[in-house]
């Protein structure tokens, strides 16, 4: 069937045009439709309930242990505030949960009716390619948005009712109200739907591409894989900019000061780009589908013409956008940029460790801090991720006419993402507690994470 007929009656052409049921079903119908066959999933459904009470009921039970998941973003600060629950929710959906989501719902929407064999019912019923194909994308999107809303929710409130709204520590250790924190934390979870419509696209183009076969449902989890596989390598910072999964990553720069919103605003234009192209190319697709034939399930050949080699041009076309436009080249993580970076954030949690111990209060001014890092011990390249870094802070000791140094292991992804891990003294950085009035508490300046703008600085 070609897309020439597509919005036109199948049958009945000499019926008069008022003649009831000869016109193509109103979308608003047809997403009714569509919405309860949806809800009526027995997947969605635990989808649904997972994601409004999971997230939650997690946060509060890891905020009630003593050892917390410090080894992700934000999740040290677990006891301080309730914020920090909802951010390393966020961190684990982008890698895990958002992928999950967009392949069980936009990766089946379509291919159910081949599973089932019901797309002749359809096509007659309602008389409309165009409209099956708007009714289907609105309503997957519809249930993506409710889950996505639903985990970030759960987060936030499961770290409200352990922590409270409590000021949140920044990734360059400046401090947060929970007022700013609040909003902040929103901003990060709105950035995160980019990355998610690029993904449901993708999912709505296997699902239309490939019909019943599994791989149509797991493509947006297989495209989420390799782009987080392809962020763990040392790619240069165009290739890493412009690959659609890289605003689950870049809301980082949103807890800096000043924000590092170069990264993220292009992570979230090339998502949206992807996520457009995507549900285009899908269109296409199903356009030309053949549904006379019960044997053809698929796009056939058509998924390389219109589905693959459109998406890998579009790529490169990214690629050298991004490349232009920023001037950007090689990794983008340079000796200059981890010392600044870390003299930074040290000296912010120096004034929180001395405020933890009453002690007077100082400033960045009084502090004059500054680091010397190299990588390798000062041997090849000082750039580039690792975990061969090596940084020696210097400060001026408020209150004495002198210098104390301070040693700080560094574990740099090649994201900009770092972790910073005290080496000594032991009074500064060499203990993960420190001891007020003969109580016990998490000591800043022990281990704390960073991150490095790619594009500037």
């Amino acid at each position: 069937m070609s897309a020439t007929v597509a919005d036109t009656p199948t049958a009945g052409a000499g019926a008069s045009a008022g003649t009831p049921g000869r016109h193509p079903v109103p979308v608003g119908r047809i997403l009714r439709m569509e919405l309860v066959k949806q809800f009526s999933a027995w997947r969605v459904r635990l989808l649904l309930l997972l994601c409004w009470l999971g997230p939650g009921l997690l946060v509060f039970a890891i905020d009630q242990q003593s050892t917390l998941p410090s080894d992700t973003l934000f999740g040290r600060w677990m006891h301080a505030t309730g914020w920090a629950g909802s951010l390393v929710v966020l961190g684990v959906a982008g890698t895990w949960a958002l992928p999950l989501v967009t392949s069980m719902v936009a990766g089946d929407v379509f291919a159910s009716e081949d599973r089932l064999g019901t797309w002749r019912h359809l096509l007659v019923t309602v008389r409309s390619y165009q409209r099956i194909f708007a009714a289907k994308a609105i309503a997957s999107l519809t249930v993506i948005g409710l889950l996505v809303a639903g985990l970030a929710f759960s987060g936030i409130a499961g770290g409200l009712l352990a922590e409270g709204n409590q000021p949140l520590v920044g990734l360059d250790g400046h401090l947060l109200t929970g007022s700013a924190a609040a909003g902040d934390v929103l901003l990060a979870w709105l950035c995160a739907l980019a990355p998610t419509l690029a993904l449901a696209a993708i999912g709505l183009l296997g699902s239309i591409a490939l019909g019943r076969s599994p791989m149509g449902l797991l493509l947006p989890m297989l495209a989420a894989l390799g782009m987080q596989l392809a962020q763990m390598l040392p790619l240069p910072v165009a290739v890493r900019l412009a690959l659609p999964g890289y605003a689950f990553i870049s809301w980082n720069g949103l807890f800096t000061a000043p924000r590092q919103p170069g990264p993220l605003l292009i992570g979230i234009a090339v998502s949206l780009v992807w996520a457009v192209v995507a549900t285009a190319l899908a269109y296409l697709l199903f356009l030309r589908r053949d549904f006379t034939n019960l044997n053809n399930d698929g796009a056939g050949r058509r998924v390389l013409t219109i589905g693959v080699l459109p998406l890998a041009g579009l790529l490169a076309a990214t690629i050298g956008l991004v490349a232009v436009t920023t001037g950007a080249g090689g990794s983008g993580i340079t000796q200059d940029k981890v010392q600044r970076s870390v003299a930074t954030a040290f000296a912010n949690l120096y004034q929180r460790q001395q405020a933890e111990m009453r002690q007077p209060p100082v400033i960045q001014a009084q502090l004059q801090a500054t680091a010397a890092c190299d990588k390798s011990e000062g041997l090849g390249a000082q750039e580039g991720s690792g975990a061969d870094w090596r940084c020696t802070v210097s400060w001026n000791v408020p209150g004495y006419n002198s210098t104390a140094q301070a040693i700080y292991q560094l574990d740099v992804a090649a994201n900009g993402r770092y972790t910073a891990d005290g080496d000594g003294p032991v009074q500064v950085n060499g203990y993960f507690l420190i001891v007020i009035g003969g109580q016990a508490v998490p000591n800043p300046l022990w281990q704390f994470d960073g991150n490095v703008d790619l594009l500037h600085g």
